[in-house]
């Protein structure tokens, strides 16, 4: 979810945390889902620097902070572009959805990026009247990182 001046907008993101899922990323994909992403967890804050190598799709690259703000956005990057594209600030993480929703949806720098990633999660709804153990959420599972990304 991210938190934009005209309100939340929500994607379905892909979790890529292992090296060899940043390094696949959305390499050789024919398309995306407007509401679907990837979300790169590069484990400790840095300067990243991503490019397009077979990924066949126009993309935006959102360099997010630790503390889950976006930094930078690199509007509709270009489909097999070798030129790095850097984040200029230390980022944690990089969300890549498709090229243009950035603009679409009114994601600017600044704008929140809630995901347990970044401690920034939505909170759990109350518990539900009648729970007198206010574990009314306990059945949930755990929100598991998918394996494609880079």
């Amino acid at each position: 979810m991210i938190e934009t001046d005209g309100g939340p907008v929500a994607f379905t993101v892909e979790v890529a945390d292992t090296q060899d899922a940043r390094t696949r990323g959305m390499m050789h994909r024919d398309s995306l889902a407007p509401d679907a992403g990837m979300l790169f967890d590069f484990e400790a804050e840095q300067v990243i620097s991503i490019w397009m190598r077979n990924t066949r799709i126009p993309l935006d690259i959102i360099y997010i902070r630790a503390d889950g703000t976006i930094a930078k956005i690199v509007a509709n990057a270009v489909p097999y572009s070798l030129r790095p594209m850097y984040s200029d600030f230390p980022v944690i993480s990089v969300l890549e959805i498709a090229g243009g929703r950035s603009a679409e949806l009114g994601i600017t720098p600044g704008d929140l990026v809630r995901h347990s990633l970044f401690g920034t999660a939505e909170q759990a709804a109350p518990a539900e009247a009648g729970d007198t153990d206010g574990d009314a959420d306990s059945e949930a599972e755990p929100e598991q990182p998918a394996g494609d990304g880079g």
